[in-house]
């Protein structure tokens, strides 16, 4: 497996829904609280960055071999491993590799944090296995988008917070909540990229007997749910610096509405994967980019 493959099988350019959060929650404890723990938010990193690689190629394993005989032109022209022709027991082993790595620093973090961040960890992982493995996997549902949006936008940040804070502060419901108003803009781009993905691969999914929102919804509806969550992202934001929790040129970031806007509305024109997918990729990679740059001027200038 060469290097560009093996980039390509752990979708390496989608690395950013989970570092974006990650980013997050690092300024959220610095401008709330004045306190940062360097090691175990970078252990974290690792484990976190680490794992999502893991998941990435269980969704590329689980769906090649649940594939059956009907779809052996997708599994040939489509999926990476039969693209690249890959041997799959190596791609499981690899699989198992990262996210038994990732699970021992967890366990390490958990031994030094406590009993709050396995109960966290264990919920993770579970989405990431589910996401595409077991009998139903979440992926062909249409919880698909909550469970990615969840865990991604707003666990890898809660994780976050609480490895820095599990030392000096309580972690209460209050915090819980703040914690969710902070992350939401991230939470909604996040499900925002993966209903994209479901409308533009509607037909795909069907084929594959999958039942995503889209199926029940209707593509319409469903672009009009997909233009919603940049909304309620972005109304999140707002609130959550009205109640003081990050700083207010954070609100900098609004100034990035028309590109979404652009980007959602190219959606609305053309729902073709290799065409217009982009755009919702483009619009998480500057909502990531303008939040994190605008908080951490208002960290600065405050």
């Amino acid at each position: 497996m060469t290097v560009s493959v093996f980039l390509e099988l752990v979708e390496i350019k989608a690395k950013i829904a989970s570092v974006w959060p990650f980013l997050l929650g690092m300024i959220f404890v610095q401008a709330n609280f004045h306190h940062l723990n360097w090691g175990a938010s970078l252990l974290f990193f690792v484990a976190m960055v680490l794992f999502n690689m893991a998941v990435d190629i269980n969704d590329n394993y689980q769906d090649y071999t649940k594939a059956g005989n009907q779809a052996a032109e997708w599994k040939k022209h489509t999926n990476i491993i039969g693209v690249h022709h890959l041997a799959v027991n190596r791609i499981f082993a690899l699989m198992a590799s990262l996210a038994t790595v990732a699970g021992v620093i967890g366990l390490y973090l958990v031994w030094r944090t406590g009993w709050p961040l396995l109960a966290m960890g264990v919920f993770c992982f579970l989405v990431g296995y589910l996401y595409a493995g077991g009998p139903k996997p979440l992926s062909g549902t249409p919880t698909g988008e909550f469970f990615a949006g969840f865990t991604m936008g707003y666990m890898i940040m809660l994780i976050t917070v609480y490895l820095n804070l599990y030392q000096t502060t309580a972690f209460t419901g209050g915090l819980l909540v703040r914690v969710l108003l902070a992350s939401g803009i991230a939470v909604m781009a996040i499900a925002a990229l993966l209903l994209a993905n479901n409308i533009c691969d509607a037909d795909e999914d069907l084929s594959l007997n999958r039942k995503t929102i889209v199926y029940y919804l209707g593509k319409q509806q469903a672009l009009w749910l997909f233009a919603s969550f940049y909304v309620v992202g972005y109304l999140s934001l707002v609130v959550s610096v009205a109640l003081g929790d990050l700083p207010k040129w954070s609100l900098l970031a609004l100034l990035s509405i028309p590109v979404i806007v652009r980007n959602v509305q190219g959606l609305f024109r053309v729902q073709v994967k290799k065409e217009t997918f982009i755009l919702a990729v483009r619009s998480l990679g500057v909502l990531a980019l303008v939040t994190v740059v605008a908080e951490l001027l208002g960290l600065w200038l405050g």
